[in-house]
C-alpha cells in the first residue's frame, strides 16, 4: 500500500467514487490519496483503513486535522441529506402488490362486465355510470402495479424511463382521488334516493350521471399534471428513485411540494365529512321508518330494504376508513418529515415513513373492496352475480337476456 503524503491538495465534489488511490494537484504536482465513497453526495478523503465526509471541497490539510474531524465531527447536512427508507417493503409490498394485481384484474373487469350486462331501471342507470367510471379507474391502478412491483422488487431503483415513473405515478394519484370522489357521488346518489325519492326520480338520471362523472375526470386528470410534466426520478446514492428522495430538492421546490399535498389533504377532509353528513342522514331516515309498517307493492319488506341499506353505508364508510383515511391522517406530518421541514429525531423519521408505506398499501387495496361496495349499493347487481354463478355451477347455457329478464322481474325497487 502507498504512503499517503502529509497534505493533500484542493479536490473539486466528485460526487461516486470507489474506495481506491486517486490523485490530487497541489502547486502543479500530482500528489497520491486515497478516497472513498461510501454513499452519499459527497466526496470522502481519508488516509488508509479510514473515512471523512467533506462537503464541497478538500482543502490541503494536515492528517492530524483529519483525524480529529473524523473522530468528532457529524454535520447536519449529512443528516439532511439521508433518504429515510423502510426495508419491510421491499419484502411486503412485491408479494401484497402482486396479490391486490391478481385479484383486482379479475374483480374489476368482473364488475365491468356485470355492469354492462345488466338491465336497470332509470334510476339504477345513474348510479350504475358512477361504478363503471370508479370500476375504470380501479383498472388504471391495477395497470400500473406490475412497474410498482418491480421498482420494490429493485429495492426501490427505477428501472423504467422517466415517463413510465410518471405515467404510473398520475395512475396511482387517478385512482386515489376518483375513488374517493365517486364513493362520495354513491352516498350523495343514495341519500337523495332514500331522503328527497321524488326529487331523485323525477330529474334525468342519465343526463345527470354522466355530466357528474365527466366532472370528476376533468378535476382529477387536471389535478395529476403536475406529476406528468415534472420529472419524476431524483437521483439518491446512485440509485433512481420514482416519486421519492425529495429530501435533497431547494427550498423553493420543497415549500411547493408541502402546499400541494396539505391542500390535497384538506379537500379531502372536506369530501369525507359530506360522505359522513350524508350516511348519517341516510341512517337516521331509514331507523326513524317504522319496521312494522306493511309491505310495499313489490312485496318486498321493508325491514329487509333497511338492512341492504345500513349494509351499503357501513361498505362506503368502511373503504373510506380502511382505505384512504389513514394516508391523510399521516401523509400531513410525514411530508414534513420527508422534506426535513421539522428538526424531528431520526426515530421520529423513521416511524413516519413506515407508517406512510403502510397507508399506501392500504390504498391500494381499495381497488379490491371497490366491487364489494356495488354489492351493497344495488340489489340488481347481487342478483346477476347470484344468477351467474348458479349457471356456472349448474354449467347451463342459458342466455344473457334470460339472465337478465329474471333481474327485471325479482328486482322492480328503482332505489336500490
Amino acid at each position: 500500500m502507498q504512503n499517503v503524503p502529509s497534505k493533500i491538495a484542493a479536490v473539486p465534489l466528485i460526487e461516486h467514487l470507489r474506495c481506491g488511490e486517486q490523485e490530487g494537484e497541489e502547486d502543479g504536482k500530482v500528489a497520491a490519496v486515497w478516497s472513498c465513497v461510501l454513499g452519499g453526495r459527497f466526496l470522502r478523503l481519508a488516509p488508509p483503513h479510514k473515512t471523512i465526509s467533506i462537503h464541497k471541497m478538500v482543502t490541503p490539510t494536515e492528517w492530524t486535522t483529519v483525524d480529529y474531524i473524523l473522530n468528532n465531527q457529524t454535520t447536519d447536512e449529512n443528516r439532511s441529506s439521508e433518504f429515510i427508507d423502510s426495508e419491510f417493503r421491499y419484502t411486503l409490498f412485491p408479494v401484497f402488490y402482486g396479490l391486490v394485481f391478481v385479484f383486482g384484474l379479475a374483480a374489476n373487469i368482473y364488475a365491468l362486465y356485470v355492469l354492462h350486462h345488466m338491465r336497470e331501471s332509470k334510476a339504477m342507470n345513474e348510479i350504475r355510470i358512477y361504478m363503471t367510471n370508479l370500476t375504470i379507474a380501479d383498472l388504471l391502478f391495477v395497470s400500473a402495479l406490475p412497474f410498482w412491483i418491480g421498482y420494490f422488487a429493485h429495492r426501490g431503483d427505477w428501472k423504467y424511463s422517466d415517463p413510465i415513473c410518471r405515467i404510473t405515478g398520475s395512475f396511482f394519484f387517478i385512482n386515489t382521488y376518483c375513488s374517493v370522489l365517486f364513493l362520495a357521488i354513491i352516498s350523495v346518489n343514495r341519500y337523495w334516493a332514500v331522503t328527497k325519492p321524488l326529487v331523485a326520480a323525477s330529474s334525468d338520471c342519465w343526463r345527470r350521471g354522466a355530466i357528474i362523472s365527466a366532472a370528476v375526470w376533468v378535476i382529477t386528470l387536471a389535478a395529476s399534471v403536475q406529476y406528468l410534466i415534472q420529472p419524476g426520478l431524483q437521483e439518491d446514492r446512485g440509485i433512481l428513485r420514482c416519486f421519492e428522495g425529495y429530501h435533497n430538492v431547494n427550498n423553493d421546490t420543497k415549500n411547493t411540494i408541502a402546499a400541494t399535498h396539505f391542500i390535497i389533504i384538506g379537500l379531502f377532509f372536506l369530501v369525507f365529512s359530506l360522505v359522513i353528513m350524508c350516511n348519517i342522514s341516510i341512517a337516521r331516515t331509514l331507523l326513524s321508518q317504522p319496521i312494522s309498517q306493511p309491505r310495499a307493492s313489490t312485496g318486498r319488506r321493508p325491514s329487509g330494504t333497511k338492512r341492504r341499506a345500513l349494509r351499503m353505508l357501513g361498505a362506503v364508510v368502511g373503504v373510506f376508513v380502511i382505505c384512504f383515511l389513514p394516508h391523510h391522517v399521516i401523509q400531513g406530518p410525514w411530508v414534513l418529515s420527508v422534506l426535513r421541514m421539522k428538526n424531528w429525531t431520526r426515530e421520529t423519521h423513521q416511524l413516519l415513513n413506515d407508517a406512510h408505506q403502510i397507508t399506501l398499501m392500504l390504498m391500494g387495496f381499495n381497488c379490491i373492496l371497490d366491487p364489494l361496495v356495488y354489492c351493497f349499493a344495488t340489489t340488481k347487481f347481487r342478483i346477476y352475480i347470484k344468477g351467474h354463478l348458479k349457471m356456472v355451477r349448474n354449467n347451463k347455457n342459458c342466455s344473457r337476456n334470460t339472465l337478465s329478464t329474471a333481474i327485471s322481474l325479482k328486482s322492480r325497487i328503482p332505489n336500490e
